[in-house]
């Protein structure tokens, strides 16, 4: 089952359980997924499913850090709630050593002599990573690699 079916099972159970929290998070991800499909008239694979989660996720973790710092804890929930769902649908992530190999191997592969040669190694990893590590974090360890 591809990952764009299992959203939709997932919708139609909690529409089943008239668990509207859940519901709500799930048809933001279709909804999402729906506009993507019809802007560019093309159907979704799962990758393209797990750019457009990752992508929502950093817009709620941004969010939550947000409504946490102005104290609406009630939002702040929300999002977490909201994070929590989103997640369900990413691939297991990557512990920290398997990304550190993978920075390795990138540097080797691209050439990368210094700092200058970030963007080269970034561009290697991105579709390897997406949705399976925090981009951040592997951007501080290309830096810490090339630098």
């Amino acid at each position: 089952m591809s990952l764009k079916q299992q959203i939709t099972e997932d919708m139609k159970n909690a529409m089943r359980a008239k668990d509207s929290a859940r519901l709500g998070a799930i048809r933001l991800l279709l909804a999402a997924m729906k506009q993507r499909e019809v802007d560019e008239r093309i159907e979704l694979d799962d990758a393209a499913v797990v750019a457009i989660v990752d992508k929502l996720l950093k817009q709620r973790r941004d969010s939550f850090s947000q409504y946490q710092a102005a104290g609406r804890q009630d939002l702040a929930d929300q999002e977490a709630f909201e994070i929590e769902v989103l997640a369900a649908y990413l691939p297991r992530q990557l512990a920290t050593e398997e990304v550190a190999a993978l920075v390795k191997q990138a540097v080797a592969e691209t050439g990368a002599a210094g700092p200058r040669d970030m963007g080269k190694v970034m561009a290697w990893l991105k579709p390897k990573l997406a949705g399976r590590a925090d981009m951040n974090a592997v951007s501080s360890l290309v830096k810490g690699a090339l630098g």
